[in-house]
C-alpha cells in the first residue's frame, strides 16, 4: 500500500526523531526530502550506519538557512510540500525563515518538540534519556538505561506520524506539534493511580522477569495467567511455586533455568505453551523478524539539490 503516494515531505530535522518519522512516511509512499544544512545531519558523523538506516530512499538538498540563496530554496521546497517536519527548539524555525508561516498554505506543518510550545521547559536542551526521566518513564528501572529510544521513535516519531496522518485525513493546513515528554509520560499515565502490585511489568514479579540460563544467556518469562505459570513450574519441574507467582524473587526459579542452555529450555517451552522466549542478539531477531524491505541508498550531503534546483527554476547555488 501506498496511500501517501504523490505527497512530498520536507524534513527539516536532525538526529533520530525525525528521520525515522520520515522513514515511515516514506514507507507509505510519500517522497522525503531533506533540507541539509552544509554539514549535514550530525548522525551521518555520529553514527553512520543508523543515518543511512532510517534515510534511505530518501533525497538530500543541501540549504544554507543564513544565506539568500538557501533560503531561497528551502521556501520554494516549503511551497511545494505536504508535508514539513521540524525539531528546532520553539521559535527557531521561524526566525530561520522556515517556520509554519512559510510553508504552504495547506500543508501539515508538524513540530517535533521536546517539551511543547508552553510551560516552563520550552526552551530546555535534552536527549530522549531526558525525556524519559522528565516523563516518569524511568522511575522503576533506573538507573539501568532503556534499551530502546522510547521518547525519541515511540513517543516523537511515531507521535509525529500519527498526527501528521490524522491532519491529512481533515485535508490539511494545520500546525501539530508534538512534546517527546508529554507523548511519554502519556505511555506511562495509566500507572499513576494505585496499582495492584508494585512494579508488576518492570521486575517486581517472579512471573514476570528475564532470567539467566546455563550458557550466560536470557530467558523472558511473561506468565502473568495462572494456566501459563502452572505450565511453566510444570516444565521446569518446580510445581512447588505454583501458588507463588507473585513474589518478586524465587531463588529455587532462579537456580533450575540457570542449570540448562537456552536452546534447552526454549525446545522444551515451545512444546508446552508457555510464555516465554529469549533474549535474542539484534542479529537473530533481524534473520527472524527483519522485513528485508529495500527502500533505496542513503543520500550523500546535497545529492539531489542541483536536481531540485533546476526543478523549481533557480540558478546558482544556496
Amino acid at each position: 500500500m501506498a496511500p501517501l503516494n504523490g505527497l512530498l515531505v520536507v524534513d527539516l530535522t536532525r538526529y533520530l526523531p525525525g528521520a525515522y518519522a520520515g522513514r515511515e512516511l516514506l514507507r507509505l509512499g510519500a517522497r522525503v526530502v531533506r533540507i541539509e544544512q552544509p554539514d549535514g545531519d550530525p548522525l551521518r558523523q555520529t553514527a553512520p550506519s543508523w543515518h543511512d538506516a532510517l534515510n534511505a530512499g530518501k533525497e538530500s538538498v543541501v540549504c544554507d538557512l543564513k544565506s539568500p540563496g538557501g533560503l531561497e530554496l528551502a521556501h520554494a521546497l516549503l511551497g511545494l510540500a505536504d508535508v514539513v517536519l521540524e525539531g528546532f527548539r520553539p521559535g527557531v524555525a521561524a526566525r530561520l525563515g522556515v517556520g509554519p508561516d512559510d510553508a504552504r498554505a495547506g500543508a501539515v506543518y508538524c513540530s517535533i518538540t521536546g517539551f511543547g510550545v508552553d510551560g516552563r521547559h520550552v526552551q530546555r536542551a535534552a536527549h530522549d534519556l531526558n525525556y524519559l526521566g522528565w516523563a516518569g518513564a524511568l522511575d522503576d528501572t533506573a538507573p539501568a538505561l532503556p534499551p530502546i529510544q522510547v521518547a525519541d521513535l515511540a513517543a516523537g516519531a511515531l507521535g509525529a506520524v500519527t498526527q501528521i496522518l490524522a491532519a491529512l485525513l481533515e485535508g490539511g493546513g494545520a500546525h501539530v506539534v508534538v512534546s517527546m515528554t508529554h507523548r511519554t509520560h502519556d505511555l506511562v499515565a495509566h500507572r499513576v493511580g494505585p496499582e495492584p502490585i508494585p512494579k508488576l511489568l518492570t521486575g517486581g514479579v517472579a512471573c514476570y522477569r528475564i532470567y539467566e540460563t546455563a550458557d550466560g544467556r536470557f530467558l523472558t518469562v511473561a506468565a502473568l495467567e495462572q494456566v501459563f505459570w502452572r505450565r511453566l513450574c510444570e516444565v521446569v519441574g518446580l510445581p512447588g511455586l505454583v501458588e507463588r507467582r507473585w513474589e518478586p524473587r524465587l531463588r529455587e526459579l532462579e537456580e533450575a533455568i540457570a542449570s540448562r542452555p537456552l536452546a534447552d529450555w526454549l525446545e522444551l517451552f515451545d512444546c508446552a505453551d508457555v510464555r516465554a522466549g529469549p533474549v535474542s542478539t539484534l542479529a537473530e531477531a533481524a534473520a527472524e523478524f527483519g522485513s528485508g524491505e529495500r527502500l533505496g541508498a542513503s543520500p550523500q550531503i546535497g545529492e539531489h539539490t542541483g536536481r531540485w534546483r533546476a526543478e523549481l527554476g533557480l540558478g546558482g547555488a544556496g
